[in-house]
């Protein structure tokens, strides 16, 4: 195994656990809405009113993609407030995955059979 397959491989095993709360259809909704809601955050609840989602759905979802470091909460009071952070180092690494695959795939051989 050539070191940039290495690397690769080591780069995926990083990113898995990005790479699966993005790959998810819900959770890639709720970015969506996340993006387009208030810089200062939203509550579950908040959330939960602009989906078919039930709040408790909604908690599971957001807390995948805490663990995964795409999102961010702080607590007010009783409230969670969960945010985008556009500094996130994991999605750095997630672009910095997909650049080297790029990079590996541009100087693969061509395998067509043409």
């Amino acid at each position: 195994m050539c070191d940039e397959t290495k690397k690769l491989k080591e780069d995926f095993k990083a990113c898995r656990k990005v790479l699966n709360a993005v790959g998810d259809e819900v959770r890639q909704h709720l970015l969506c809405i996340m993006m387009e809601s208030s810089c200062n955050g939203s509550r579950v609840i908040d959330i939960a009113d602009k989906t078919h989602l039930s709040r408790p759905a909604v908690s599971h979802h957001m807390q995948i993609l805490k663990d995964a470091g795409i999102v961010k909460s702080r607590k007010e009071g009783t409230c969670i407030y969960y945010y985008l952070d556009p500094d996130d180092n994991e999605l750095d690494r997630l672009e910095s995955l997909v650049a080297d695959i790029k990079k590996i795939m541009k100087t693969a051989p061509d395998r067509s059979g043409e």
